[in-house]
């Protein structure tokens, strides 16, 4: 397909040109994929772990007991996709259910042995290539782009886009 570049005028007033290379949801969205793409590369060959997985798993490494409902708002994960992802790690034997004394359509997820075992691997992984995808900041910045994102978050909230 070929594109017809725009013309170098100037937009009349009115008329709203958008830039997608320069549009900040855009480059947040690739940003985002780029950078969780590069990390389940990380862990999708060596443990068998898709990004949902890796996410159900590292949330219940984190919190060592979670329902499957407070992974997904905790993980922003939709409820089918929690559901298959804790299926095939209680199916691989990573993860298993609790029942919830106070709520018995309600189980607990917890890590087994074995998904301690890859929960304890993964995560200096994940931390180092964390620090990698930063290693070329200057000293502050990170703590910059830290506070920036809360604050994008927290106006996303605002405005109806995010918990």
């Amino acid at each position: 397909m070929h594109l017809k570049p725009k013309s170098s005028a100037a937009p009349a007033p009115g008329d709203a040109t958008l830039t997608l290379a320069g549009f900040l949801p855009y480059r947040l969205n690739v940003a985002a994929a780029a950078v969780s793409e590069g990390l389940a590369r990380l862990y999708a060959t060596r443990f068998r772990l898709g990004i949902p997985e890796w996410r159900v798993l590292a949330t219940v490494g984190e919190f060592r007991s979670m329902t499957a409902t407070a992974i997904g708002l905790h993980a922003h994960m939709g409820k089918v996709k929690v559901s298959r992802a804790a299926a095939a790690l209680e199916g691989r034997g990573l993860i298993r259910r609790e029942p919830n004394p106070q709520d018995l359509r309600e189980a607990f997820l917890v890590l087994t042995p074995d998904g301690e075992a890859v929960y304890r691997e993964i995560v200096p992984l994940a931390l180092a290539y964390a620090r990698s995808l930063t290693a070329d900041f200057r000293p502050g910045e990170e703590a910059t782009l830290n506070r920036l994102i809360d604050v994008l978050l927290r106006r996303a909230g605002e405005m109806g886009g995010g918990d």
